[in-house]
């Protein structure tokens, strides 16, 4: 082997290394879920501070977007399965939403969960910035963000993670 491809072999190994090195960073440390307030459909408010010692999941959706609608059916099973067990559900619609289509959506289709309407962006801002939807978060008991999902989650394997952190003491 000549010495320029053991130098790129060694080069491509250190990569590898470190990689793994920032792959195992990002997965050991947990970012904390911003304390955001939000106000529900029917007036009332809350905070993300009175829902830790739960597992909460929360959903970043409009009901312009298709995958929205089309995943809300799996959310709303996913909080019924879990919801004896410590499990909640916030639904946030983004602030571009009108307001009366998130409440005729979460009305139609009887939401079993917390939706709010996100009317400034702060709540989206306070996440990261999310503008993607759906985006959704999966948030232990000790409010640390543990996973989060652009797109439609793969349902089984979000299950097994709820299972997962509603084990945990």
């Amino acid at each position: 082997m000549n010495s320029k491809r053991r130098i790129a072999v060694a080069l491509v190994g250190l990569l590898v290394a470190a990689g793994a090195a920032l792959l195992y960073l990002s997965v050991a440390t947990q970012e904390k879920a911003p304390p955001v307030g939000f106000t529900l459909l029917d007036g009332q408010t809350g905070n993300l501070e009175q829902l830790r010692g739960k597992v909460v999941l929360v959903n970043f959706w409009a009901t312009s977007c298709v995958t929205c609608v089309k995943e809300m059916p799996e959310l709303v099973a996913t909080h019924d399965r879990f919801k004896s067990r410590g499990f909640d559900t916030l639904a946030v619609a983004m602030s571009y939403d009108p307001p009366a289509y998130v409440s005729r959506f979460a009305e139609s289709r009887q939401l079993p969960f917390k939706v709010a309407i996100d009317n400034t962006g702060e709540i989206a801002r306070r996440f990261g910035d999310i503008r993607l939807t759906p985006t959704t978060l999966l948030i232990n008991k000790r409010g640390d963000i543990v996973k989060r999902y652009v797109g439609e989650p793969d349902f089984a394997a979000l299950h097994a993670l709820v299972e997962r952190l509603l084990a945990e003491s």
